[in-house]
């Protein structure tokens, strides 16, 4: 098979790919524009007859989405960042500071990537109630402002930073903690954008927890208040499609702004195959 051959397939697989994983949003976002009857017909139809944009300001009416959008906004931002706090210190220690047993440390840490999630919701609720932290900001934020993932891709970074520029810095009178903000930092934003990415697009659609550690309506993040929404209207599946694309468009925005900070951050990281 030529090259050419050989381009072109890889190029129709592709595009087929690309077109299976698409098929679900389109659909998703061509019923949230139709009529209820034709968003219960069957068989279905793909495009709606009647283009009902109104069923976004129905959606919006039939649930409080402001309150659910400025939980997750809240519970986010938070998230990211104590996320960035805690990244940058740790992976700055493991990189550039004589730490007797750094190797060690680190490899600890690393090992915590192979314990489920899941095991660590009861600790988490026991120490949130203890705490007195139950049904509040604190305890959506807290528990996740610290990532060993996040702690991998900085040391990363940091790793890469020459070490001339530290002997420079050092010289010049620049201890650790400004060293890490005058020039580590900022030459590693990259990597620090695409901790954010990652770290907001996982607080957005963080459902158990906010399920679990939130009894009121004031506190729940949109993925839970979407839960209750799809309660209330079950039958109207063009309202509850509606309700999807809202909760889903953020995430699509914050990609789409920083989708070059995202390859770079990976490349950065040594995360190439």
């Amino acid at each position: 098979m030529s090259v050419r051959a050989r381009r072109a397939l890889l190029y129709a697989l592709a595009t087929a790919a690309g077109v299976v994983m698409a098929f679900p949003f389109v659909w998703m976002l061509l019923t949230s524009v139709k009529s209820e009857s034709e968003a219960t017909a069957f068989p279905p139809g793909l495009l709606p007859t009647q283009w009902l944009f109104s069923n976004y300001a129905d959606a919006w009416r039939a649930a409080p989405f402001g309150r659910y959008f400025l939980n997750s906004a809240i519970m986010a931002l938070g998230t990211i960042a104590l996320s960035l706090a805690t990244a940058a210190l740790a992976a700055y220690a493991l990189a550039r500071m004589r730490v007797p047993g750094r190797g060690l440390i680190f490899g600890v840490l690393l090992a915590t990537l192979v314990i489920p999630p899941e095991v660590t919701l009861i600790p988490n609720y026991i120490a949130m109630q203890r705490l007195g932290w139950y049904n509040t900001y604190l305890a959506l934020i807290v528990p996740f402002g610290a990532s060993v993932f996040n702690v991998f891709l900085l040391r990363q970074a940091f790793l890469q930073l020459p070490q001339e520029l530290y002997d420079a810095a050092v010289l010049e009178g620049c201890g650790h903690l400004r060293y890490l903000w005058r020039f580590a930092v900022p030459l590693s934003r990259p990597t620090l954008a695409i901790i954010a990415l990652l770290t907001g697009i996982r607080a957005w659609n963080d459902f158990q927890w906010p399920l679990i550690i939130t009894d009121t309506a004031d506190l729940r993040p949109i993925q839970v208040g979407l839960t209750i929404f799809r309660s209330d209207v079950s039958t109207n599946f063009q309202l509850l499609m509606a309700g999807s694309v809202m909760a889903l468009a953020p995430i699509v925005v914050l990609f789409l702004l920083t989708q070059r900070q995202l390859v770079q951050g990976i490349a950065r990281s040594g995360l190439r195959g």
